[in-house]
């Protein structure tokens, strides 16, 4: 989308704002039925942020396959699970607790060191006009995927392993 600086600026804002929000929402609602719904939603928000940066393929693939396909098959796993443990278990803080609160505290401070001292006016942003040719179309999917494959792979394959690692959790949480 070519908006201009204020109105730009303000749905910058207001996206920011829901997905904080709904982080929240997903972290700290105690329901995982409604935490999975609040999962969609950032979902759907982070979609949006994509649609502001003029990436509509990647705003696609994010609503196609996170929004339609993962965030739809928690919400079964959720549903299918007995909601009476979540009710009747009340430990304040376990070892697992000390040992996420750990690795999620030295995850934020490395970004935060990180991020700053990054040279971030190397990305090219690229827009195209309203008359996308099927060529330019294609092209554009090729360089996706080239990037993919060569500059992106290490980001890639760790997301890769973290969904397995998350997929092999939810497998021995169902199996107890």
């Amino acid at each position: 989308m070519d908006l201009t600086g204020p109105i730009h600026d303000i749905l910058v804002v207001f996206l920011g704002l829901a997905l904080i929000l709904g982080g929240l929402g997903v972290v700290l609602v105690t329901n995982p039925i409604y935490s999975a719904f609040s999962l969609g939603l950032v979902l759907v928000f982070i979609s949006l942020f994509y649609i502001l940066l003029n990436s509509y393929f990647v705003a696609a693939a994010q609503l196609l396959i996170y929004v339609g396909a993962i965030n739809v098959l928690i919400i079964f796993a959720v549903m299918f699970m007995k909601g009476s443990e979540y009710s009747t278990d009340l430990h304040l803080w376990t070892v697992g607790d000390g040992v996420t609160s750990l690795i999620c505290t030295s995850i934020l401070f490395s970004l935060t060191t990180t991020i700053p001292d990054t040279s971030w006016y190397g990305i090219i942003w690229t827009t195209k006009s309203n008359h996308i040719i099927e060529q330019d179309l294609i092209s554009n999917v090729q360089q996706i995927g080239i990037h993919l494959s060569t500059d992106f792979f290490l980001p890639f394959e760790l997301i890769s392993i973290i969904l397995l690692v998350a997929l092999i959790g939810a497998i021995t949480m169902a199996r107890q």
